[in-house]
């Protein structure tokens, strides 16, 4: 049906709409106040789409009719963040906290004042905003590097997609995405009512939701979404309490129930209220988080590998269920450790249902004494894995009897051997076929070869099946092989061997991590490709050499040395080169000598790099980029409309270089 309206009312008409909507998105889906009835709603969306319909050329991307969803996409290509999205800190009592005030105030040198905020239990997020409008949205991913959910992202109706009175044109958010409680259960009612499987809790949900390939798909999805953080160059804010108010006063949905306090003893009783209230509350939170206030106090203080030093989170504390031990299993890692398996009678824990729990080694069933069938406490705090603490002895079956320690791999029957420690057991089989299914887990695994379709079961239909015995057998495997196992259709093995072909071009720390060197994590695989080109060059290393580079003990050195010379990895990297995988550096010789360990911050906007490109080109001739000034840093890389990082670096008497002269610096 035809709107009736030529093309100037129309476009008159299209912006009214167009805000009335959004505003009633922002009553509806932030402020749980709406002040129209669904009906009314839905009158004002029809209205939109017929003129829209009428006048294609008048849609614009920032739409509320665009939140719909698009065709599906064939996969998430990866985002480099601007900085880095690290992971906070926990503690999980009051003597804890006060540590990290003590800390803070050593390193602040002041009386600090702190924001405590809500810990929503979500999907953390990155939003970039250019010209006040959405452009893209990324996962956390490994902090450096995260997923592109940008379409996925625009059908969330409490983010707005354009912020036209915002007064940064060019700014970052970031927060969580989250399931509110009573629509998680509606949309689980339904699920199970059209015969498909409920989701675990809502987090899981989330997670799961923001992964799909089809956006139309998530449109269908009660998702929301909470910001706490905004990040800009031009940002003129001193306190992080200033840029909540920022979001709140434009719209944007910030956690509610944030408070600033002075005293450590204010900051305990938020704890002791939420700890006993969040359960009240319409979303999951399992604690709050702490934060200094002042900016330039938290870039004074900075940040660990892994979490910032101004901020920690303080965990709710842990709850507690009991139930019963069904059995003991025995489960083996990729290096051969035997870990026994308490095999639940499944129970609900803090919004999760649990029907397993580590018990870690022989040592941990001797010292909680736990037998098959006994009445068994599991508690669950700070860790996302449950815990058995104890047995409840008074309902013990008098019939019981010890776990005995298996004499045998439950996998493949070899006999198991003692660590030299005498605690754990561990299976000699370099072929087991639990310990080649955990080692390519590893390899194809997010931080890693990253190599998506290869999950746990696929990778187990392919051990099993024969179909590879290591990592390097991956690079062999042809569409027909892959057909011939279940639940694998054509078109799941085409984007299987198209994966694997692209994994070919990962970079060498990647590589590094993929082949599960013991002791060799992300960071010192980081360390590693910075220094030698390749793996025939790391291979050549003397633990001499190696000892000498910063982050690498003679632990580590011996690992690596050690790795290299036992026969089945021979056998593997021989696999990989062949395949073509050598996992290249960026880092050349000749190139790493123009920028050899300088540190460089970036303000501005760029015009002949992205943020990404000239980070990857700082890289690539050995320098690295850091997020904030500091006396120590080299350079600050200018470009157009810098922020307030141009004005510290002037005062610390930082080099200050434009794009022009860093080329320059780079053919150096």
């Amino acid at each position: 049906m035809s709107s009736g309206v030529n093309k100037s009312d129309a476009k008159n008409q299209i912006g009214k709409l167009k805000k009335q909507i959004r505003l009633h998105d922002h009553r509806y889906y932030v402020l749980a106040d709406p002040t129209v009835s669904d009906a009314e709603y839905d009158e004002l969306m029809q209205s939109l789409l017929r003129l829209e319909k009428d006048y294609p050329d008048l849609i614009t991307p920032d739409s509320p009719s665009q939140r719909v969803g698009g065709e599906p996409i064939a996969g998430f290509t990866q985002v480099e963040h601007k900085s880095q999205m690290l992971s906070l800190a926990n503690c999980y009592n009051e003597n804890e906290l006060l540590d990290f005030d003590r800390r803070i105030r050593e390193l602040y040198g002041g009386d600090p004042e702190y924001v405590c905020e809500l810990k929503i239990d979500g999907v953390a997020v990155s939003l970039s905003y250019k010209d006040r409008q959405l452009i893209q949205a990324a996962t956390r991913g490994n902090s450096l590097v995260g997923d592109d959910i940008t379409e996925n992202v625009r059908t969330i109706r409490s983010i707005p997609l354009t912020v036209p009175e915002f007064p940064l044109p060019d700014f970052e958010i970031r927060g969580e995405i989250y399931y509110p409680l009573a629509e998680f259960r509606r949309m689980n009612e339904r699920r199970e009512q059209d015969g498909l499987k409920p989701f675990m809790n809502p987090r899981n949900g989330a997670a799961g939701t923001l992964k799909l390939l089809d956006s139309r798909e998530v449109a269908k999805r009660p998702l929301r979404f909470w910001a706490y953080l905004l990040l800009s160059e031009e940002i003129n804010s001193e306190t992080h309490s200033e840029g909540l108010e920022l979001l709140t006063e434009h719209r944007f949905p910030v956690i509610q129930n944030w408070k600033l306090y002075r005293l450590i003893e204010d900051v305990s009783g938020y704890w002791k209220k939420w700890n006993k209230e969040h359960f009240d509350l319409p979303y999951d939170t399992d604690g709050i988080v702490v934060k200094l206030n002042d900016l330039s106090g938290q870039t004074k203080l900075g940040s660990t590998a892994k979490s910032p030093r101004w901020a920690i989170a303080y965990k709710y504390s842990a709850q507690m269920a009991a139930t019963t031990v069904k059995d003991i299993t025995w489960q083996v890692g990729r290096t051969g450790t035997v870990t026994p398996v308490a095999e639940l009678e499944p129970v609900l824990l803090m919004g999760t249902t649990v029907s397993r729990a580590t018990l870690h080694n022989m040592d941990e069933i001797e010292r909680l004494g736990v037998r098959i069938g006994d009445q068994v406490e599991l508690k669950k705090g700070g860790d996302v894995i449950p815990k058995v603490t104890q047995v409840i002895l008074s309902d013990r079956n008098k019939n019981s009897a010890p776990t005995p320690v298996p004499e045998n791999c439950p996998v493949c029957g070899k006999p198991l051997v003692r660590d030299e420690g005498g605690i754990a057991i561990r299976c000699p089989n370099w072929s087991c076929l639990a310990r080649v299914h955990g080692r390519i887990i590893h390899f194809v695994s997010l931080n890693g070869m990253d190599i998506e379709g290869l999950g746990e079961s696929t990778v187990e239909l392919l051990v099993r099946a024969g179909l590879i015995t290591d990592s390097g057998d991956l690079y062999g495997l042809k569409r027909g092989d892959i057909e011939k196992l279940p639940g694998l259709a054509e078109l799941s093995a085409d984007n299987l061997i198209k994966g694997i072909s692209d994994s070919r071009k990962k970079s060498f720390d990647r590589l590094l991590f993929a082949l599960g060197i013991p002791y060799v994590g992300i960071g010192v695989a980081r360390v590693l490709a910075e220094t030698y080109d390749d793996i025939s060059a790391l291979r050549n290393a003397t633990t001499d050499e190696l000892e000498t580079i910063p982050g690498v003990g003679s632990k580590i050195a011996q690992s690596v040395i050690d790795f290299f010379t036992l026969k089945h990895n021979v056998v593997l990297l021989d696999k990989l080169t062949k395949a073509g995988v050598e996992g290249k550096s960026t880092v050349t010789d000749s190139s790493r000598q123009a920028l050899d360990g300088k540190s460089f911050v970036l303000t501005g906007s760029l015009t002949g790099y992205t943020r990404a490109e000239v980070g990857e080109e700082i890289r690539k001739h050995g320098g690295r980029v850091v997020s904030s000034i500091s006396k120590k840093t080299d350079y600050l890389l200018v470009g157009e409309k810098p922020g307030s990082k141009l004005q510290k670096a002037e005062k610390l008497s930082v080099k200050i270089i434009d794009e022009q002269a860093f080329v320059e610096l780079i053919k150096t």
